[in-house]
């Protein structure tokens, strides 16, 4: 049995999968087990080579991916493109990090005992990926722990299952022992008894999954009960501070494209502009230009920066937090509500704590600007959240930056830069409802592995008893 995913634009079939079901489950979790201990005891020089063929097999399906990801999600192909330079990016950093899995001799103080931390592969891992950025969510749920020697079982997005599939298509490409890369696809209404199956098989041993924060409460939850690690990369409300003493053409251009890249469905989005009273007016009038500046059309035909949203959710989701705003006494000053999945660009001015778009989520093309008095109570808007995982600081005065950033409640802040930055070799994640666990690096690599203590005792022994 199958299901098709509609492509939003168009409302045609964009692509359709199996729609595996629970029942599914078991015998995949257990291919993954059997493919494990081989695939451990690889040497790293081995598991280098097979990753750079499956960045190589990524790169080669660079057309298929970008038809995929404009027909299933609605992304522009700019959009497309970016996520698989960053993809091939991360899997290059995984085959690199194969040889850095290091421990350490540690001294004890026990005569002639030899004492070391070993970083060890830990068996399955399910990685849970989503559907706004497919190809580096993807990737990057099965990259690092494949580098660290585990077998994966990656479950696909119900929103983009072709594009996923090119992903698990391209590493068998690459040379994979059968077993020790599987993927899940199932039907929208069949997601929370799949995923519930995956993380209660005892073959998985650890989760990653990047989503919304609600789903990862529950998938946390589940996983408990099992005393399994997860790795969650949740939600955000990314805040963007511009000082008075801001490059304010610089800082107009990170939070446009923080805002707006993929139409503002990115983690890292900055939801939030807090700007400091002295430089709110100046600063509104040139953002409100940028924004309008950036128009949406269809993404098939690649003639605009934005392209379309995900799905008509999202349209009734963000029209009904810029009504809310707008009836609490903020003012739209660029762009307005979607009458269908292609929106605008849009600014709301004036947002206090009263309104739903100063603390809900967007993930659309809205972005919220806050005025604050000064520097520090703009630390205080930008601290005034649940989430904590992307945020910026624009100030001509790199040390007041530093010092700001070192204040906000987040897992990453960046100095005169967007709050979307994202690189393979960074630690990734955030803090609060925006989750926990790093991603990347060897962040990544003590994400995957299990530390181990182990002795060697090369003297004999003396005991009190």
């Amino acid at each position: 049995m199958e299901f098709t995913r509609i492509n939003p634009m168009t409302g045609e079939p964009a692509s359709s999968a199996r729609a595996m079901k629970a029942a599914d489950i078991p015998a995949i979790a257990a291919r993954a087990a059997a493919a494990f201990p081989a695939w451990a005891a690889q040497g790293p020089n081995a598991r280098r080579a097979v990753l750079m063929k499956a960045a190589d097999a990524l790169a080669a399906r660079q057309d298929r991916f970008v038809a995929a990801m404009i027909a299933e999600t609605g992304s522009t192909a700019g959009w497309a493109m970016f996520n698989l330079g960053v993809a091939i990016s991360m899997v290059r950093e995984a085959a690199s990090l194969t040889t850095q899995i290091a421990g350490e001799v540690i001294p004890s103080d026990k005569p002639g005992c030899l004492a070391m931390a070993l970083k060890e592969p830990v068996g399955v891992i399910l990685g849970i990926a989503p559907w706004n950025a497919p190809i580096i969510l993807g990737v990057r749920a099965i990259a690092v722990p494949l580098a660290c020697g585990n077998s994966v079982i990656l479950k696909a997005s119900e929103t983009c299952p072709e594009t996923h599939a090119l992903i698990i298509e391209a590493f068998a490409e690459a040379g994979f022992p059968d077993g020790v890369v599987n993927v899940v696809t199932n039907a929208p209404a069949d997601a929370a008894e799949v995923v519930g199956a995956l993380i209660d098989a005892p073959e998985v041993k650890r989760i990653n999954f990047t989503g919304s924060t609600s789903v990862g409460r529950i998938i946390a939850l589940r996983a408990a009960q099992h005393l399994k690690p997860c790795l969650l990369e949740l939600g955000g409300k990314a805040p963007l501070i511009v000082l008075e003493d801001a490059d304010l053409d610089e800082a107009v251009k990170a939070a446009a494209f923080g805002a707006y890249m993929n139409q503002g469905q990115i983690c890292m989005s900055t939801e939030r502009l807090i700007v400091v009273d002295a430089v709110a007016d100046e600063f509104a009038r040139r953002f409100a230009a940028k924004a309008a500046a950036m128009p949406a059309g269809d993404p098939r035909e690649g003639k605009t920066p934005l392209g379309a949203v995900v799905d008509q959710k999202t349209v009734t989701h963000v029209n009904a937090l810029i009504d809310d705003a707008v009836a609490k006494g903020a003012k739209v000053i660029a762009g307005g509500k979607g009458e269908s999945v292609v929106m605008p660009a849009t600014v709301v001015d004036g947002v206090t704590s009263a309104m739903n778009l100063y603390s809900e989520e967007s993930f659309g093309p809205v972005v919220a600007m806050i005025r604050a008095r000064d520097a520090e109570h703009a630390i205080e808007l930008a601290n005034d959240t649940q989430y904590g995982l992307s945020a910026a600081v624009f100030t001509k005065d790199i040390a007041k930056g530093l010092t700001m950033a070192r204040r906000i409640r987040s897992g990453i802040c960046h100095v005169n830069g967007p709050t979307v930055h994202d690189e393979a070799q960074m630690p990734f994640g955030g803090t609060g409802a925006s989750g926990y666990g790093r991603f990347g690096g060897k962040q990544g690599v003590d994400s995957f592995t299990e530390t181990r203590w182990i002795t060697v005792e090369t003297l004999p022994g003396h005991f009190p008893i």
